[in-house]
């Protein structure tokens, strides 16, 4: 692997774990409060996403902030966005199935989902929105 790959699938995965943080922890304080899991994990999302846009593009590509580069990750994060909410309702059912409930099962979808999201990202957004020279 080599060097501006390594480092930027560290920082990638460093930015995600906080964006996860991010994430999860709204998805399951407003699960709390009473908001619908598909509703709470929504709004888990966007902000998430938000944190991870920037701190990806700036710090992970060295790249600036732009419309043009917001708006590609933004079509992106929608498209897996879709994918990631199926995963975590999806895996809902077959869980409960297996006998997890609750926190345990809700991480469990989550990092199901978000893994997903995680490779599918990183490669395209390596690969197209901020065209990482191959080495």
């Amino acid at each position: 692997m080599n060097n501006t790959l390594k480092t930027q699938l560290t920082r990638f995965i460093g930015v995600g774990v906080l964006a996860a943080v991010i994430d999860f922890g709204l998805t399951l304080a407003l699960t709390h409060l009473g908001l619908h899991r598909s509703g709470a994990k929504a709004v888990g999302w966007v902000f998430g996403t938000i944190a991870a846009y920037l701190a990806n593009a700036r710090w992970t590509f060295n790249a600036k902030v732009t419309g043009k580069t917001a708006a590609a990750v933004a079509l992106l994060y929608i498209s897996t966005f879709a994918v990631q909410n199926f995963l975590y309702w999806v895996t809902n059912a077959p869980l409960i199935s297996l006998g997890f409930e609750g926190t345990v099962k809700d991480t469990i979808s989550f990092v199901i989902a978000q893994g997903v999201a995680t490779v599918t990202n990183f490669a395209i957004q390596r690969a197209f929105i901020f065209k990482t020279p191959k080495n």
